[in-house]
């Protein structure tokens, strides 16, 4: 009996450092791309700031794209651990609001907050997305991950009601898609909108265009 308890206790000991070494390399690789874009950082480099040897890192996470992807969900999750969207707290937040414009209000000042953080190496996937298959693709699935979300925000909202009969999920979710991506926080705030005005003008155009009562 002494056996197994000490052989569940080794197992779990174990499960704990990879758990650890997973987390020490995916705040590295989020800290190097935040400091120096994507394509700057190598993963040796990642792995030096980790503490670990290059294989490690391939190991715990593994290859640059995978890298930056894990990077820009610790930052979407607000957690040093990647955090299913469901499992999100501002994803928790929408869905607890009672009205739907209570939960665009909620979305947007999320946004707001993350944004300014995540852009940046959503801006640095797109730059190296021309000359990297990898990147390319990564950019896409991003993308149309997103729009997954938005279709399930979007049904959220019709639950609650106030949400103009002729627009279907569909298109409040494309509406949503396309007005929350990373392109059009670089916009709006390259001509000088705070973090705080870009989720203000965010929830005021969403609520007017979605909303039968904005």
């Amino acid at each position: 009996m002494a056996k197994q308890v000490k052989r569940r206790y080794s197992s779990a000991q174990r499960a704990q450092q990879a758990a650890e070494t997973r987390r020490a390399v995916l705040v590295a690789a989020r800290e190097l791309f935040e400091e120096k874009g994507y394509v700057a950082v190598g993963v040796g480099e990642v792995a030096r700031r980790a503490g670990v040897n290059l294989d490690t890192v391939y190991r715990a996470v593994g290859r640059k794209p995978q890298l930056l992807l894990a990077a820009i969900d610790q930052i979407l999750g607000s957690s040093d651990q990647p955090v299913p969207a469901e499992q999100r707290d501002y994803v928790i937040a929408v869905r607890a609001a009672a009205t739907a414009g209570e939960k665009l209000r909620t979305y947007a000042d999320a946004l707001g907050t993350l944004m300014p953080r995540a852009a940046p190496l959503f801006a640095a996937l797109r730059e190296a997305a021309p000359a990297d298959p990898e990147c390319a693709a990564l950019d896409r699935h991003i993308s149309e991950r997103r729009a997954a979300n938005m279709r399930l925000l979007a049904a959220e909202l019709r639950t609650a009601g106030q949400v103009r009969e002729e627009l279907d999920d569909d298109r409040v979710a494309d509406l949503i898609w396309s007005t929350n991506s990373p392109q059009w926080f670089d916009l709006v705030t390259s001509r000088g909108w705070s973090a705080a005005e870009y989720a203000d003008a965010l929830y005021d155009l969403w609520s007017r265009v979605l909303l039968t009562s904005p």
